[in-house]
């Protein structure tokens, strides 16, 4: 609320942020929201920070990760595979092909399925509390 930027720079940027923290690029997803946030002309510190926060406040991840797995290989009209799956990856199992296509595009595509909506629900929550905020602060 109180980073000096307009509502809707603060706003695409946390959207960014969600968006990022949805998918399962875990070595570089903050990475990548700032360098999208840069490219979008937004905010690069709230893209920074919600993708911090969502990754510590929603406890739940490794259970949204694997629904993402599900209905990515759904999606993909592939069989999941029957004998346990590691989800924690380092940069060497992205650079993997079959590591890459076995278990991250699947699930890539399906975390899709959420941070599309997610982010667009942030973008709107936060440009309207950033707005109110701001015409509260303008009052007093």
């Amino acid at each position: 609320m109180t980073i000096e930027d307009t509502p809707h720079s603060v706003a695409l940027g946390s959207a960014i942020g969600i968006f990022f923290g949805f998918t399962p690029l875990w070595s570089v997803k903050t990475l990548l929201s700032i360098g999208v946030a840069w490219i979008c002309r937004c905010n690069k510190v709230a893209a920074a920070v919600a993708v911090t926060l969502h990754d510590v406040l929603i406890f739940v991840m490794p259970a949204i990760y694997f629904a993402e797995y599900k209905i990515g290989c759904w999606t993909l009209q592939r069989p999941a595979p029957p004998h346990r799956i590691r989800f924690h990856f380092g940069l060497h199992d992205y650079l993997n092909w079959d590591v890459f296509l076995r278990l991250v595009w699947p699930a890539l595509v399906g975390s899709l399925f959420l941070a599309i909506p997610s982010a667009i629900i942030v973008y709107f929550l936060m440009r309207l509390l950033v707005s109110r905020s701001r015409a509260a602060g303008q009052v007093n």
